[in-house]
């Protein structure tokens, strides 16, 4: 048996607001926007993440989104599917007053590798 670590798995977790954020009153955003911070500190310290970047786009696209595009990405490099699993429940459990972030968010994980020419590969002379 080998000794080599395997490689983490590439994820793209993609993030979209739903409408049910967009429906709070004027100025009553605060509270999904604390637990939705919360949430990403909770994805940083998750064992077996480690968080290469984000990206958020409020700028260009206003709205809920439920599909591409998406309304902000989360690049990490993760040990496991169950971690990936872990990260996407925390939208599940992280509160918001007496709901859920998945109330006002949801997230989808697109599980790949680093891009890199695979060692299968016949490169020729």
């Amino acid at each position: 048996m080998s000794d080599t670590k395997t490689a983490p798995l590439r994820v793209l977790f993609c993030i979209g607001i739903n409408q049910n954020f967009f429906d709070l009153p004027t100025g009553q955003g605060g509270l999904v926007w604390k637990a939705f911070s919360g949430m990403m500190d909770a994805v940083a310290d998750t064992p077996g993440v480690r968080v290469i970047g984000d990206i958020d786009d409020d700028s260009h696209m206003v709205g809920p989104s439920d599909g591409w595009p998406w309304t902000c990405y989360i690049l990490a490099d993760v040990d496991t599917q169950e971690t990936v699993k872990a990260v996407c429940n925390l939208f599940r459990t992280t509160p918001v007053g007496e709901y859920t972030l998945w109330r006002y968010a949801k997230i989808e994980a697109r599980i790949g590798r680093a891009l890199t020419v695979r060692e299968d590969v016949d490169l020729g002379a």
